[in-house]
Parts: C-alpha cells; structure tokens; sequence
C-alpha cells in the first residue's frame, strides 16, 4: 500500500534533534509540509535545512498558548492549513520522590503535559474551523504506563497525555479528528535514563554494531528511525477508524497497550469494612498487578 501525505501540513513540536527530527523527515518524506519546532534555533534551522523547501521552523518552547498558537500560524501562514500535529517536545529532570523540587517537577509538568495541551488546544481549533478532519498523534512513554523509578515528573505527564487522547477522542469524533497516543522505545539520550536501557545503548555506542536481534523483537528498542512508520500511518489516511489508542512501536516490536480496567471483582453485601477487606483479600486478589519498566533478559546461550 502507498502511504502518501501529500497535500497534508504537520507540526512536530520538539523536532529539532532525536526522535522528533525523525518524525519530521519521515512525514516529509512521505508528502507532507512540516512545520520544525524546538527551543534551539540552531537546532530548529539545521533541522529545516535538512528538510529541505517543505519545511519552515519556529523555536519556542511549548507550553504556553502563545507558543501554541504560533506554530499553528506558522504552519497556515507557510502552508495553508494544518492537518496534523505531532507532540513531541519533552525535557527531563529525573530525581527520586524525597529529592525531587517543585521546580523539577513543574518544569517536566509544564513542557510535557501542559505543552500537548496547548498546542492540542490550538490545533483543534483549526481543524474544525477547516472541517476536514485531522490527524493529533500525542507523544507519550513505557514510563507513563508502567512507571519508572527517579521519573515522578516524566511519568506522571506520559500518563497523563494517554489519558488526554482517550479523552480527546470522544470530544473530537465528531469532527474527524482522530486522537491516539503513540509508546516509542528508541535508542535516544532519554531512553538512557532508564535503567533497563542504559547498558545495552552504551554498548551499542561503544562497539557501534547494533542493537542485538533479541533487543529489537524482545525488548522492542531500536533506532528511532523505527518508530517512523507508525507515525506516517497514524497521520495518513490509512488511519482511518482508530482513535483513542496507546499504541507502542520499538525495534522489530508494535504493539497495542490495554487501557486500565479492572481486574478482579468481589462483592460483599452491605459494602467492605477494613476487617473483611482483610480477610478475602489474600484468597481473591491473588495476583497483583505488576510495576516498572522490566530489566532485559537476555536469552540463554
């Protein structure tokens, strides 16, 4: 099947350098015009340069309306119109709970939530005043749904973006525009924060042979060239139909997450005290649900 965007204008926030960048490239390499965002004008303007003539940047750091509002004029400005938005742009300032200030925290709440809202917010907007429909592909993270130890801040946020695409589904079915949250694993400076991870990129790094076969297909973590595809089919029209979606992709690895729901169910008539609770816990909830990203096995020679 030909995946083309042509006629279509994107916005990726924070695409000036990682996985963004990637986002960018591939979505204009398959049509599409793109609208360049990132704090770092050096890296906004080489990331254009790159691109090449379908391209226009704007360095701002997302987060406020302003910010918002003007990458979606950039884009109509340049190009026309706006038929999707891409919310990459993220910072990181891990630090375990009892170390962690009101300052690290605020400033990955801001960049990453309160950033995919606003610039959501104003992209909306435009796509229902055109009334064709439209395509926002939410950033999110394994940390988001599983959790991971020193990211109070980060995993909060990525939780907090899968919760907004389910709910911005539901708002926006009526005028075309489909929502889904995209889980990447890539060999990036943030995927080195997790543990799990760290050793096997440096090793990569180090050695440069890729990433191990196992690492692609078990552990889903490739080059963020990998993640691309998703990206460019969840902006096409081949999309059609899917919306309100967690959807991972890594390495060799795609993946549809499960969305929070209940597991197992008792009842007691008249409610539960804290001493019935107690006594049928062990005997009906037998297994508890698991945490954290998993370390990597690798497998036996």
């Amino acid at each position: 099947m030909d995946i083309t965007l042509s006629g279509k204008v994107a916005i990726v926030t924070g695409s000036g350098r990682g996985l963004g960048l990637a986002y960018a490239k591939a979505l204009a390499a398959a049509g599409a015009k793109v609208v360049v965002n990132d704090v770092d004008q050096d890296a906004v303007d080489a990331a254009v340069a790159e691109i090449g003539g379908d391209a226009v940047g704007v360095a701002a750091a997302v987060g406020d309306t302003e910010s918002a509002e003007r990458l979606v004029r950039a884009a109509v400005d340049a190009f026309g119109r706006l038929d999707i938005l891409v919310t990459n742009a993220g910072i990181l300032r891990d630090r375990v709970l009892w170390k962690m200030s009101d300052d690290e925290f605020d400033q990955v709440v801001r960049v990453h939530l309160r950033g995919t809202f606003t610039c959501a917010r104003a992209a909306a907007v435009r796509m229902r005043e055109q009334g064709e429909g439209g395509r926002i592909i939410l950033i999110s993270s394994p940390a988001g749904q599983r959790g991971n130890f020193g990211q109070t801040n980060y995993a909060a946020a990525k939780a907090g973006i899968a919760a907004m695409a389910r709910t911005w589904a539901m708002e926006l079915a009526r005028n075309e525009i489909a929502v889904n949250a995209v889980v990447p694993v890539a060999a990036t400076a943030m995927t080195r924060t997790i543990p799990a991870f760290a050793p096997l990129i440096d090793e990569s790094e180090r050695t440069g042979e890729p990433l191990p076969a196992w690492v692609r297909r078990d552990e889903g973590l490739g080059s963020v060239e990998d993640v691309t595809g998703l990206i460019v089919f969840l902006a096409s029209d081949a999309s059609a139909g899917i919306t309100g979606q967690a959807i991972g992709i890594g390495g060799d690895r795609l993946a549809l997450w499960a969305h929070p729901q209940e597991k197992t169910v008792a009842f007691s008539d008249g409610g539960w005290s804290a001493a019935d609770i107690a006594e049928g816990w062990s005997s009906t909830f037998k297994e508890l649900e698991t945490y954290g990203i998993p370390a990597p096995h690798p497998p036996a020679a």
